[in-house]
C-alpha cells in the first residue's frame, strides 16, 4: 500500500507543479520544455493510474499480482531509460532516479511474486 500511495502522491506532485518536480529530476534546463513538461505529465497520469489500479487490486489473487507486476515493469523502464540518458541528466536526478525506481521494480516484482502465492 505504501508503494501505490507513494505512486500516486509522486504522480499529483508532478501534474500540480510539473516544472519544479522535473527540475531536480531532468535539470533546470530540460524542465523548462514544454514537450519534457507534456511527458512528465503522462509519466504522472500513468503513475496515479497504477497506483490506483494498485490500490483497488490488493486482494485480487488474479488481477492484484498482474497489476503489481506492471508497476514493476513501468519502474523498470524507467531505471533503464534513466541509465540510457545518464550522459544528458544530471548526476544527481539520474543517481536517484536509478536507484529509486530500481528499487521500486525489484520490490514490485518481489511483491507481484507474494501476491501471487496467497
Amino acid at each position: 500500500m505504501l508503494m501505490a500511495g507513494g505512486r500516486v502522491l509522486l504522480g499529483a506532485a508532478v501534474m500540480a507543479a510539473p516544472e519544479q518536480v522535473v527540475s531536480r529530476w531532468l535539470g533546470e534546463e530540460n524542465a523548462k520544455s514544454p514537450a519534457v513538461l507534456d511527458l512528465a505529465r503522462g509519466l504522472a497520469a500513468r503513475d496515479i493510474a497504477l497506483g490506483v489500479a494498485t490500490l483497488q487490486t490488493l486482494g485480487d489473487p488474479l488481477a492484484g499480482p498482474r497489476i503489481q507486476a506492471a508497476c514493476a515493469v513501468a519502474d523498470l523502464v524507467d531505471c533503464g531509460a534513466t541509465v540510457l540518458a545518464r550522459e544528458h541528466l544530471p548526476l544527481k536526478g539520474a543517481v536517484g532516479t536509478v536507484v529509486v525506481a530500481g528499487a521500486a521494480a525489484v520490490a514490485g516484482f518481489w511483491w507481484a511474486h507474494r501476491l501471487a502465492r496467497l
